[in-house]
């Protein structure tokens, strides 16, 4: 990778959409070329897709709660019936299996905090081998991205 990859990494990042032509204004360099390393940036895996990122709160889903989740046992069947469980659940967004004093990290968006009461009461501790929640409500998002680029 070299800096035109990284100039095309950026680019792309702030707008999924430009066009070739668009783009190699942007980085210095024909639109040929230029189609040639996105091509190959998405072939070897350093670009995984294009999206619209969608405000949240707009669409009626203003509430966002990070929560900690510790299960009973870390064997593979509890963790596999854990995420295959979470996969099926709208509200959790995010996800991670995470070192530590938690098992997993979860981003849940809900169109209200009584929304949130009820997937967590009526969902979430329903879970086999869950043995603890906690939950955080942030204030305000201070920095956001999508990854980070060199």
């Amino acid at each position: 990778m070299d800096d035109f990859d990284l100039r095309i990494i950026r680019a792309l990042q702030g707008d999924g959409r430009l066009s070739i032509q668009d783009l190699s204004t942007q980085v210095g360099l024909s639109p040929t070329p230029v189609l040639r390393r996105v091509r190959k940036l998405e072939s070897e895996g350093v670009i995984t897709g294009y999206a619209a990122l969608v405000n949240e709160t707009a669409i009626g889903f203003p509430v966002q709660v990070f929560v900690s989740v510790t299960l009973d046992r870390q064997v593979d069947e509890a963790l596999f019936r854990f995420e295959s469980a979470i996969q099926g659940f709208p509200e959790v967004v995010d996800c991670w299996l995470m070192t530590g004093n938690r098992d997993y990290m979860l981003r849940v968006v809900t169109d209200s905090l009584a929304g949130f009461e009820a997937f967590l009461t009526g969902r979430l501790t329903r879970l086999p081998s869950v043995s603890s929640i906690e939950s955080s409500i942030p204030l305000r998002r201070v920095k956001a991205g999508i990854s980070r680029t060199p």
